[in-house]
């Protein structure tokens, strides 16, 4: 005999709740891994747990949410692996940039290193040349005189000193007696 049994209504309706927060979970998830890539962020196993309100043992045990988080790592997995690429690339482009532009800036100094060296070779010969048309007693005699005129100097700029401290103080003996004739002035006039 065959017998069918049917559900329980209770049983139908347990199991038609525990897919509904199942399906509630994964569409958590899916949202929760959709918010990590445009936040640019890592996407974990523990990151997608956090964001969705599921727990871990959900995402291993359902093959849905399993693929899903596993499809989002390896993705977000070969992104970081095209963007470290990218910034290799860019690396290199400046590094070789910076090379050129060393090698640039080591030919001009060269270049200019060579300039200097020749004028200087020519201010020398300058030099031999004016040395040359002097004698040992004249180059003696035009130091000696020099330092003679230091001296002299030093002499002159001393007595300066000295007579602008003579002037002030004549100045203000000046004013001194210009104010002590106004009052005996004052004092004339008063009596008279």
């Amino acid at each position: 005999m065959n017998t069918v049994t049917t559900p329980d209504p209770r049983t139908t309706a347990a199991l038609a709740a525990r897919r509904r927060k199942t399906e509630a979970a994964l569409e958590r998830v899916h949202q929760a891994i959709a918010r990590l890539r445009r936040e640019k962020a890592q996407v974990s196993v523990a990151a997608v747990a956090r964001r969705a309100d599921v727990s871990r043992t959900f995402l291993y045990d359902n093959p849905q949410a399993r693929t899903a988080v596993a499809a989002a790592m390896k993705q977000a997995g070969e992104r970081r692996t095209q963007m470290l690429a990218e910034q290799d690339d860019e690396r290199e482009a400046t590094w070789r940039e910076r090379a050129l532009n060393a090698e640039e800036a080591l030919k001009a100094t060269h270049a200019e290193i060579l300039t200097q060296r020749t004028r200087i070779s020519e201010l020398l010969g300058q030099i031999r040349d004016l040395e040359a048309e002097w004698t040992q007693e004249a180059v003696q005699r035009i130091t000696t005189e020099n330092t003679t005129l230091k001296q002299r100097v030093r002499q002159l700029t001393t007595d300066n000193r000295t007579l602008d401290e003579r002037l002030k103080a004549a100045r203000s003996n000046l004013r001194f007696q210009d104010r002590r004739i106004a009052d005996l002035e004052v004092r004339l006039a008063g009596n008279q």
